[in-house]
């Protein structure tokens, strides 16, 4: 634990400059928090510095608003299941569409945001706990919750906060896990969100997202 300690100081300025950023998208407006949902929808199985590369160049060309999914997954290179994804995002962008632009910040629920993803689990194709925790941390609503992919629960299996990897979550294990991290890492004075990209960053050398 004192590794873990030692690390997060050496960190902590790093990743409380990278929760500031998530906080901003959120204030930027309609398109921005579409596009991390989007990445999040893409992030299962595949790395997260080629998907959110793949956001970049969608936007870029500008199909991320407005293409087909014939069109948005040309640009999905070194994503997994491409073709699944590509209408997954078309989906989540019908499902938003407001007229001619969208209305996705209206409907995130800021007081509730364990409502807000279940509520995004229930109703967004591709998104799991998992996906919609890490959704709502990148636009800085996650405030609590915990995003537990695979790197995630091998540190919380380190550090004894669970017995085992459990092959798959459900609902009530995913909460379960996730309050015993919240506790664990209470008592060590770290929160959620800045331990996800600590374990994170030990993981991959990086503070991404």
């Amino acid at each position: 634990m004192k590794g873990l300690l030692a690390d997060y100081k050496s960190k902590k300025k790093e990743i409380r400059q990278r929760l500031r950023y998530f906080r901003d998208i959120y204030r930027k407006g309609e398109r921005d928090i579409f596009s991390e949902l989007c990445f999040c929808i893409l992030t299962p199985q595949a790395r997260a510095v080629v998907c959110d590369k793949a956001i970049r160049e969608l936007r870029k060309k500008g199909v991320l608003f407005k293409g087909s999914v014939r069109d948005i997954r040309l640009y999905l290179k070194g994503v997994r299941f491409p073709n699944n994804k590509a209408g997954y995002l078309v989906a989540a962008r019908d499902f938003f569409r407001n007229g001619k632009g969208l209305n996705i910040k209206s409907r995130l629920c800021e007081k509730d945001s364990f409502g807000t993803r279940d509520w995004l689990v229930k109703n967004i194709k591709g998104l799991g706990y998992k996906e919609a925790s890490h959704f709502l941390r990148n636009v800085g609503l996650g405030k609590g919750m915990a995003i537990l992919d695979r790197h995630i629960l091998k540190n919380l299996k380190r550090y004894g906060v669970i017995k085992r990897i459990p092959d798959s979550l459900s609902r009530k294990e995913y909460i379960k896990i996730e309050n015993k991290m919240r506790g664990f890492f209470k008592r060590v004075n770290i929160s959620m969100e800045e331990m996800d990209l600590l374990f994170w960053s030990r993981e991959t050398g990086m503070i991404f997202k």
